[in-house]
């Protein structure tokens, strides 16, 4: 079936997770954990502070901000609610660095086709991210896990993209970097392209995906070979 849709994760396939999120997190550490906690913290959600690079196993990677914030908030004796504002709020002063030049890799996808963004971060922050890479207009639909269709690795944020659009799962691929990513494309019934852009290896991705791609920049030519 040809291609009529293609969805994608935001953090690790439209920018690069480790060069994205490493200072964030560090600037979120500085803020609210002090001394020893600092090397608590790091370990609870599978930072390496001498590296300075998230492990393949971290939450962060493919949690939510309420998932991650409530897994730290006992290591620093803190509510999950200051620890979610605090990401919320550094996180949406990160700066995003996009895998490849989006405007062109996303409005080449785009023509004759319906894009979507689905993220395991906010909605709002998944705006403020899109908009100031000047791609947010190309997107038919956007989901956060705040956005009433739950997170993955369940499918409903894809299910959503489908009910919206109208274009049938069959004819939709789902890209990310992460197994939550192509568990959702699978329960949702659609293609799957895994991308080596996150933390990830291939070998992570390959028994989940259709095929594995160095990154986005490499979809066009994918897709198009399936479409003939």
């Amino acid at each position: 079936m040809t291609v009529e849709a293609i969805i994608f994760d935001k953090d690790g396939t439209l920018f690069d997770f480790q060069a994205t999120w490493a200072a964030p997190f560090l600037a979120m550490l500085d803020e609210l954990a002090d001394g020893p906690l600092r090397m608590d913290a790091a370990e609870a959600l599978g930072f390496d502070l001498q590296e300075n690079r998230f492990r393949p196993d971290s939450l962060v990677i493919a949690g939510t901000n309420a998932e991650v914030s409530a897994h730290l908030a006992p290591v620093l004796g803190r509510g999950a609610d200051e620890i979610s504002e605090t990401m919320r709020r550094i996180g949406g002063q990160a700066t995003q660095v996009p895998v490849v030049d989006l405007v062109p890799v996303l409005t080449a996808l785009a023509s004759g086709r319906r894009l979507g963004l689905v993220t395991n971060d906010s909605e709002s922050s998944a705006r403020t991210h899109m908009r100031e890479a000047g791609v947010l207009d190309l997107f038919a639909f956007l989901a956060g896990y705040d956005s009433g269709f739950g997170a993955k690795p369940e499918p409903g944020q894809l299910l959503g993209f489908a009910k919206a659009t109208g274009i049938a799962v069959e004819a939709t691929v789902m890209v990310g970097d992460s197994r939550h990513d192509l568990h959702a494309g699978r329960a949702a019934g659609m293609r799957t392209v895994g991308v080596l852009t996150g933390v990830a290896e291939e070998a992570d991705l390959a028994d989940l995906a259709d095929v594995v791609l160095p990154d986005i920049g490499h979809l066009p030519g994918w897709v198009d070979g399936l479409n003939g």
